[in-house]
């Protein structure tokens, strides 16, 4: 197992404990954290492994860290012109 996998794979225990202890912001804070650290390790894993593990790594952080990807989504669907929301 390379490097970067085992930092991905220690990326997502970090993230699952984070998850478990209680927080007052309901864990944005903790996500805005999560994300500032797997964004580069994933360009790291896919840079040493290649795109398909790559984006099997991606999967694994998009699954944990739902919440602001749903949120990520729908904002871009209000920017798009034409969505039919308004406001």
């Amino acid at each position: 197992m390379t490097q970067s996998l085992m930092l991905a794979c220690l990326w997502l225990v970090l993230a699952n404990v984070l998850a478990m202890i209680p927080s007052r912001d309901n864990h944005w804070a903790r996500a805005y954290a999560l994300v500032a650290v797997g964004v580069p390790l994933l360009g790291y894993v896919t840079w040493q492994n290649g795109p398909v593990i790559g984006i099997f790594v991606m999967a694994a952080g998009i699954s944990v860290l739902r919440w602001p990807v749903i949120y990520l989504v729908r904002w871009l669907r209000r920017q798009l012109p034409g969505s039919g929301e308004t406001g």
